[in-house]
């Protein structure tokens, strides 16, 4: 099958000929551009004093993370995060409505050898109350103490985007204690 495109119409208005040849994008392109902002649910529970974080794997690469995905029309920053909370891990929980971080990761838009972009992630705690069966297949959602999630988060992934990862579950723990003694 072949690509899709879309036209847009550009004129130059500072041009005596407002007309102009239709000019022409790949849609995979433009869909790469939807995605430049994020949301990730950063999901925790407290087990015998101790947090605990909920992380799943990325569908291709099988890497650790949080659950996150883009920003949808209709919905609060919160909502999308519960919304991917749910579908890749299964999760019921309180969803704080500000992010209580971000970070920035840089992705390809289509594939090896195309320009990368860069996706700036607004970070939510969600308290996790229950989990069911994610509707996502392959997730495999996974309870982790923090240590060991830090270890995840940065396995078979770039330094700096590892250590951003770690930076945010650095965030998460102060966050929730200082939750917890308030």
């Amino acid at each position: 099958m072949g690509a899709a495109y879309a036209s847009a119409r550009v004129t130059n208005a500072g041009s005596r000929n407002s007309k102009s040849a239709p000019r022409f994008f790949d849609l995979s392109h433009l869909r790469g551009l939807r995605g430049a902002e994020q949301v990730a649910a950063v999901c925790y529970r407290i087990r015998n004093a101790r947090v605990e974080f909920l992380l799943v794997q990325t569908r291709a690469a099988r890497r650790w993370t949080f659950p996150k995905g883009s920003v949808m029309p209709g919905l609060s920053h919160a909502q999308a995060a519960a919304l991917e909370a749910f579908e890749e891990g299964g999760v019921h929980g309180r969803m704080a409505e500000r992010p209580f971080a971000h970070y920035t990761r840089r992705k390809r838009i289509d594939g090896k050898g195309s320009p990368e972009i860069e996706i700036v992630v607004r970070a939510h705690l969600c308290e996790v109350t229950y989990l069911e069966e994610p509707p996502e297949a392959g997730r495999n959602p996974a309870w982790f103490s923090p240590e060991k999630a830090k270890r995840r988060l940065q396995e078979e992934r770039r330094s700096e985007h590892g250590s951003e990862l770690v930076r945010i579950l650095d965030a998460a723990v102060v966050r929730i204690q200082r939750s917890r003694t308030n």
